[in-house]
């Protein structure tokens, strides 16, 4: 894990909006790194370096951090990107140590086609789970393959990788499988109808 997600961090002095644009700016992105009882620590990241570990490893990616020559294993707890612009705004990590236990939401992704004459609605897009630090699921998958109305699938049906575990109720709704809803008749359509009995 040396090398793995290695990325250089700064410590950042000033602090506030003006400071964050500064940050970014400059080609990097204004963080927080905290937990483990110790202070928060306000970092700078480089912004193409830190983008790029979150598209090979998904929003809960494990970062090697190297502060001033300090190295610190930290996660991807939550990350602001802009609206319209598309760019990193800020991010907050957590501290983490080898053989840790974290809790993450993790992606929920569908495969699969369902019977004929059904609808797949997603209740939840992701799923909180228990894991090692060092290895949560970029995503989980459900298979709908075949599912007709009727059938639901829960957090107890997911098949989880050996060493994860649900943070969450068992009970708590994934997928839902219903009936399509009939196409209801436009109102301009009902207007003119209701004018051509007049």
């Amino acid at each position: 894990m040396s090398d793995v997600n290695l990325l250089e961090a700064k410590i950042r002095t000033e602090f506030g909006k003006g400071a964050a644009r500064r940050t970014r700016r400059a080609g990097n992105v204004p963080a927080v790194l905290y937990g483990h009882q110790s202070d928060p620590q306000h970092l700078s990241l480089d912004a193409q370096e830190f983008a790029a570990i979150l598209r090979q490893h998904g929003t809960n990616a494990v970062l090697n951090l190297n502060i001033d020559g300090k190295k610190q294993l930290a996660l991807t707890k939550s990350v602001v990107v802009h609206p319209i612009r598309r760019y990193i705004e800020h991010a907050d990590l957590l501290i983490v140590q080898r053989g840790e236990a974290v809790t993450a939401d993790v992606p929920v992704t569908l495969t699969g086609e369902a019977g004929p004459g059904t609808l797949v609605t997603q209740e939840a897009n992701t799923i909180s789970v228990s894991a090692d630090a060092l290895n949560i699921p970029e995503s989980i998958e459900v298979s709908v393959a075949g599912a007709v109305v009727g059938t639901q699938i829960t957090a107890a049906s997911l098949e989880l990788p050996k060493g994860v575990s649900l943070a969450v109720d068992p009970e708590t709704l994934i997928v839902n499988v219903v009936e399509p809803r009939a196409a209801e008749p436009e109102p301009e359509a009902e207007a003119t109808e209701a004018e051509s009995a007049e």
